[in-house]
């Protein structure tokens, strides 16, 4: 048997071991529509007793001893090592992923588990100082049970960085990927942690939709809502949140921009844009939307970023060697499809790409863009490439942080420059001579302003912060003497 034998997991959804469930969804191949399973449906009843049993489980989960949590984590990352090739299928067929972007996806998840092995042996407290005759502490205790949602772009690594660090931490987990990519966002992970040796009932898959996301971070045992997705409905689950007085960590949308600096090696700077914003059609929240081009570069460079649109072959990636695959569904398609046409109605001209080509995005180049089109203002989710030129590096900034998001910046030419304009740019990440998409397992991830509550997920720093609770712990040698 495979891991992802659909006799294990089809028509169910995983709690407290796999679950028949009355409501079914067929799981869809984007490129070509074909039905390649069913996954079960979660219902608000079912995330409700999933909750009071992860809450049971998490306190027996929590006194093991760190050391066997470790072990389940490095065993998951062997298991994701092992299986790799089947996962990697997964991710081309279901999520719609070029073959080069599925194995760098399971590369990561491998990391993940590997760095996450570290945490439960990781420093998880200080030691204070006290005016009183005592010992004085800070603690770290598992927060209790956190709720993950997860989008379906990178369905495999963005529920994981949140799965794996809060449960290497003690926690328990209610886990809800996108309906799209449930099993390379859901399935993969429950079998993986199942098969690892994690304990019934710590682990949920609980697939569904707006209902079933409501109620998971409305479940009273839930703690912590690790949200990856829109920015839209980041803000109803963070005043959600707020409401209940509960911590969301919210990773939301992006509008990324590149600086190509006036002296910048034309042809790789454009090599950089080509990869930031067509990687996976662009659906990625770190792609590159806009190209800012020091105006000595501009004609050269949106020239040779348009022949590289116009090389780079779509279709299926299941059945071609091909860089870009389908747009996730025929909605998110025809919305590109309407921003390209709208910014190109207000003005914009299209030097390569503007077009849809079956279920998929030609890569597309927009020049003669202004500030004000939907090309340059919205985050689009599709493989487009908006293009406008900058005098100073003044002007570079001011235009870089005119922008409601602030998740990643590149910067490509002179660092002395580069650094001086890093230092001027409201952003969660900056990259010098390096396009906008970069995620490593130990790196803090996370942006400002429109993008998200900050840096939550990557590296042991934010891991600790985001899935734990500080206690302070003050201990005596005999009990003190009061005035009352």
């Amino acid at each position: 048997m495979t891991l992802l034998d659909s006799a294990v997991w089809g028509g169910k959804f995983h709690s407290d071991g796999w679950q028949d469930s009355p409501a079914e969804q067929p799981v869809t191949e984007p490129a070509t529509g074909d039905r390649l399973g069913t996954v079960g449906l979660a219902t608000p009843e079912d995330v409700n007793r999933a909750a009071a049993r992860a809450a049971e489980a998490q306190r027996a989960w929590a006194a093991t001893s760190p050391q066997r949590r470790a072990a389940v984590l490095r065993r998951a990352g062997e298991l994701f090592t092992e299986h790799a090739a089947e996962i990697e299928d997964w991710l081309v067929r279901e999520a719609g992923s070029a073959r080069s972007k599925a194995g760098f996806e399971a590369g990561l998840a491998i990391g993940e588990c590997f760095e996450c092995a570290g945490l439960p042996t990781h420093p998880q407290g200080e030691v204070l100082t006290s005016e009183e005759a005592r010992w004085s502490l800070a603690r770290r205790r598992p927060a209790g049970v956190v709720s993950v949602i997860a989008p379906f772009n990178f369905p495999l690594i963005l529920a994981l960085r949140s799965v794996a660090p809060a449960l290497a931490l003690g926690n328990a987990v209610l886990l809800k990927p996108d309906p799209r990519t449930a099993v390379s966002g859901g399935v993969v992970i429950a079998r993986i942690f199942e098969e690892a040796g994690l304990p019934a009932g710590v682990l949920h898959l609980l697939p569904g939709e707006g209902s079933v996301g409501r109620a998971v971070v409305e479940a009273p045992e839930v703690r912590v809502i690790s949200f990856t997705g829109s920015t839209p409905v980041g803000r109803a689950i963070g005043e959600q949140a707020g409401r209940l007085l509960k911590r969301a960590h919210l990773e939301l949308g992006g509008n990324n921009a590149l600086v190509v600096l006036p002296g910048a090696d034309v042809a790789k700077a454009a090599s950089a844009g080509a990869f930031g914003s067509y990687l996976h059609q662009g659906q990625i929240c770190m792609t590159t939307g806009r190209h800012i081009v020091h105006e000595s570069l501009v004609e050269e460079y949106t020239a040779a970023l348009a022949a590289k649109a116009e090389a780079l072959p779509v279709g299926d990636p299941a059945r071609e060697d091909v860089a870009l695959g389908p747009i996730i569904d025929h909605r998110q398609l025809e919305r590109v499809h309407g921003i390209v046409t709208d910014s190109v109605a207000a003005g914009a001209k299209v030097a390569a790409g503007g077009e849809t080509d079956g279920a998929c995005y030609r890569a597309t180049v927009l020049t003669g863009v202004t500030p004000d089109m939907p090309a340059w203002r919205e985050e689009i989710f599709g493989p487009v490439a908006p293009v406008l030129s900058f005098s100073t590096t003044e002007e570079a900034a001011r235009i870089v942080n005119d922008c409601e998001y602030g998740l990643s910046v590149g910067i490509l030419g002179d660092v002395g420059t580069a650094m001086k304009l890093a230092d001027r740019i409201d952003s969660g990440k900056v990259h010098i001579n390096e396009q906008t998409v970069s995620d490593e397992p130990n790196a803090p991830f996370g942006g400002v302003k429109a993008s998200g509550t900050g840096s939550r997920f990557g590296g042991a720093a934010a891991n600790v912060e985001a899935f734990t609770e500080t206690q302070w712990l003050t201990v005596r040698p005999d009990i003190a003497d009061y005035p009352f």
